[in-house]
């Protein structure tokens, strides 16, 4: 799964530097947290269903069919949520054999009809209602709810939003519209029969063997799937859906879209058969599968989910040409198809060892960005995830990778057991070499075919092809928490040049070894060493034959954790140049920009704004104040025409920012012009540009502007309209939040709130604090951004209290006590949530 990411979506600071992982608050449970116990096993699981959209139900017939695991048994549990169970029975070779049962709402519990021994195959058929819209289940930062089956529009009653139904399975949803053994060491053949009104289209794993038109105007689809798979790996979907197709060695690779979007799917998905050629080929495992569908659907609650041989995604990969100039959904693309490897092919047996699916599936994002393009790529990729990770910790704490004692299965999905789990692998792909990592992978693989894995077979692996204990490794990296925080002292003495390192990072933190490399740049030459820290203080030293330009320390930049050092912008400079790593430059120009007053930090910085990565031309042009006349007539010609000619958006519309923010009305004209912009995003950061040079000018430019560019820049016009506050533009902010996804909910709701701070209606003020906690409620924001909100409705109504203090007696010094007794209600309100 590519977990859907909140952090960043914001469009306003008052959420800055809350991530959606807090994993130094985390609390470890006691209670330890074991892989499921197999009494019985699954062998095949085949549905019958078809689905009631008034009522938001699906009716299901289902015949499973299992085996005890090893002793013999004559009972039977699964895991069924939320249901109306009409019939349980054993399948006899002439007729079924009601059986007893029991049920609380969650797991049936039946009595066999005898005593069953290992091997001896059993099958259970069972009607039921599966009604999902009735179920109350708390999802997570990843998965933002857990009802297993939803219902997008099913009444039509929603302009502009098709009518679909689809699943979502992990962690333990699948049981929601199912009968099933709910655990991912459960594996089981399928077969899946959807009856649907003609005019849909559908998908589900593995092959679709049949269409069968029916009487009533509706068709009934069976997909059977002939090798073994996670329940939570099922899967569904329904609706209008136009399919591109294509053949990748025999066999089929389909992308369903909206129709659209249908011209757009080999733009968007485009690059799918090149990524199962790299797959296939780094892990030695051809791709496993009979086929690779992916579908993307409406109000999805996550970012994607690797259904077995049928990726789901969220819409926000579904782009036209002009929304793929802003940025693409390749990465998710990349993950989720790697999934079908780790994750599918070889499930983590339980959600304590999910780091070995999700971990891999984001590695999968770092080693194809380095092949399909180049390695600066691929380490950019690297740099941030790991600060991904870092940006969600303090003082070096976090979670263990494998955690046997969470709260909540839901709790394993952050920060954690994908990007840190992935620089963790990266790293040791590093310290064993390419050929034996990828050979123990495919040894990992192959081992465990069809089958379930731990963070120790993976280990094992690792040892059995290289002939070395990782025990170390695996007991730091994966079985400890925490970082290293590494404060490193350069000096040169006496012909030596010496490195002092400390492991800063809270004592509670283990104290890591770290093997690491460092070259030396002096006197013309590079100095390669190798150097082992494995205590809190150290000191290395290394003859040399003049003063070094540059201590590269870490020079692979493989270290999971953070280096405070004590360089020099000359250094830094140097480092630029002569040891251009990505991780390398982007440093270089971020201290660099934290020195900008310095000339010679301003000529290195207008170097940089040439650099081959558009992030670091980005940074770059972030360190130049044009309210400096001396800096703008430096550099103010280069961002302009960065700002209209540079091949990346996100580069045009910084440069449009930073000329905006000299409040010289002679860059004017640029940002107008950057209004024809094909980009979204930098006809966004036009509308900004322009509320800060001329804003008077606004209300006109924003009203020539088409629908479909409005639709498309929320974040930028809820910024202009909460610095204007006029009661005119509440709509706008109304119509998006109360009817959005998380995502554009998301872009808005900051901004929403400091609208309501600025205006001064308190009708406004009560209706919208009311809209913006029961939509939060309704995405599931509230429980993991609640506190914040509540801190700044709190700010708000101290500011409003103080204007009133100030204020004449009257209407308005009412109506500021009545806004400000409407802010410290929605503050108690989330308070308590």
């Amino acid at each position: 799964m590519k977990k859907k990411l909140i952090i960043g979506l914001f469009s306003l600071t008052i959420l800055a530097g809350i991530s959606t992982v807090n994993a130094q608050e985390a609390k470890v449970n006691p209670t330890y947290r074991v892989t499921a116990q197999k009494v019985n096993d699954l062998v095949h699981t085949k549905l019958d269903v078809s689905f009631d959209y008034a009522k938001r139900y699906l009716y299901g017939k289902e015949w499973v069919t299992l085996k005890p695991h090893f002793y013999a048994t004559d009972t039977l549990t699964l895991d069924a949520k939320g249901m109306d169970i009409k019939t349980v029975a054993m399948v006899g070779a002439k007729a079924n054999i009601p059986l007893k049962f029991t049920y609380d709402n969650e797991k049936l519990f039946i009595q066999l009809n005898k005593k069953y021994v290992k091997d001896e195959k059993y099958t259970v058929y069972i009607a039921y209602t599966a009604k999902p819209n009735e179920l109350v289940i708390k999802g997570s930062a990843a998965i933002t709810d857990a009802k297993g089956l939803y219902f997008v529009n099913p009444d039509g009653t929603e302009k502009n939003k098709p009518t679909q139904i689809w699943t979502q399975g992990e962690t333990e949803a699948s049981s929601a519209w199912f009968p099933t053994i709910d655990k991912p060491n459960q594996k089981t053949t399928s077969e899946i029969s959807m009856t649907v009104l003609s005019k849909y289209t559908t998908l589900s794993n593995g092959k679709l063997t049949s269409q069968k038109a029916n009487a009533n105007g509706t068709r009934t689809d069976t997909w059977i799937m002939e090798l073994p798979h996670s329940p939570y790996l099922f899967m569904m979907a329904v609706g209008d859906f136009k399919i591109t197709k294509e053949l990748w060695k025999g066999k089929e690779v389909s992308y369903y879209l909206e129709p659209k979007y249908a011209a757009y799917a080999k733009a968007i998905f485009g690059k799918t058969p090149k990524m199962l050629d790299f797959f296939s080929q780094v892990t030695g495992v051809q791709y496993p599968w009979n086929k690779y569908s992916q579908i993307v659907v409406r109000d999805y609650v996550s970012g994607a989910m690797e259904n077995t041989t049928a990726t789901l995604h969220g819409e926000s990969v579904q782009a036209t040409d002009r929304e793929l100039l802003d940025g693409s959904g390749e990465s998710t693309i990349a993950h989720e198809l790697f999934h079908q490897w780790f994750g599918d092919y070889v499930t983590a047996e339980s959600w304590s060892n999910i780091t070995v699916n999700e971990s891999f599936a984001a590695f999968s994002e770092i080693i194809w960005k380095q092949h399909d393009v180049n390695k600066d790529a691929g380490d950019r990729t690297r740099y941030e995830k790991l600060n991904t990770y870092l940006n969600s910790t303090q003082k070096g704490q976090s979670p263990i990778l494998v955690r046997f004692n969470y709260n909540d299965k839901e709790d394993v999905f952050d920060n954690i057991s994908y990007p840190k789990g992935a620089v963790i692998l990266y790293a040791l792909k590093n310290q064993m070499g390419d050929d034996a990592f990828f050979k123990s992978l495919n040894r990992y693989l192959t081992a465990n075919a069809f089958k379930n894995g731990e963070a120790q077979q993976l280990r094992l692996a690792f040892e059995e092809v290289t002939g070395k204990d990782w025990s170390q490794y695996f007991n730091q990296w994966y079985y400890a928490g925490g970082h290293p925080i590494l404060d490193v002292k350069y000096d040169y003495k006496d012909g030596n040049a010496t490195i002092d390192v400390k492991q800063i990072q809270d004592a509670s933190v283990q104290t890591f070894t770290l093997p690491l490399k460092v070259t030396i740049h002096a006197g013309g030459q590079k100095i390669a060493k190798d150097i082992l820290i494995n205590n809190r203080e150290q000191s290395f030293s290394f003859p040399v034959s003049a003063k070094p330009d540059l201590i590269d320390f870490d020079t692979d930049k493989i270290l999971v954790g953070e280096v405070k050092d004590n360089k020099t912008l000359e250094n830094f400079i140097y480092q630029y140049n002569n040891a251009p790593s990505f991780a390398n430059r982007i440093k270089a120009v971020e201290f660099a920009v934290s020195k900008n007053k310095e000339a010679s930090g301003q000529q290195f910085l207008l170097t940089a704004l040439k650099d081959q990565d558009d992030a670091i031309r980005a940074a770059a042009a972030k360190g130049f104040n044009l309210k400096d006349d001396a800096v703008k007539a430096m550099v103010g010609s280069t961002l302009a025409n960065m700002a209209k000619q540079d091949k990346v958006s996100n580069v045009r519309a910084v440069a449009l920012a930073r000329l905006a923010m000299s409040g010289d009305k002679t860059y004017l004209p640029i940002a107008q012009e950057a209004l024809k912009d094909r980009s979204y995003k930098v006809i966004g950061a036009a509308v900004q540009s322009i509320n800060m040079l001329e804003p008077t000018s606004l209300p006109g430019v924003v009203a020539r502007l088409d629908e479909d560019t409005k639709a498309h820049i929320p974040s930028q016009l809820a910024q202009v309209y909460a610095a204007l506050g006029n009661d005119e533009y509440n709509d706008f902010y109304l119509n998006i939040i109360n009817h959005a996804d998380i995502n554009k909910l998301a872009q808005v709701v900051g901004g929403y709130a400091t609208y309501l701070a600025k205006n001064t209606n308190p009708k406004i003020t009560q209706a919208g604090l009311q809209a913006i906690i029961s939509n939060m409620d309704r995405t599931k924001l509230t429980q993991y951004y609640g506190k914040q909100f509540a801190t700044v409705f709190t700010g708000s109504e101290q500011a409003k209290l103080k204007a009133a203090e100030s204020a004449a007696t009257g209407t308005v010094k009412d109506d500021l006590i009545k806004q400000a007794a409407y802010f410290k209600a929605a503050a108690d309100d989330l308070a308590k949530k």
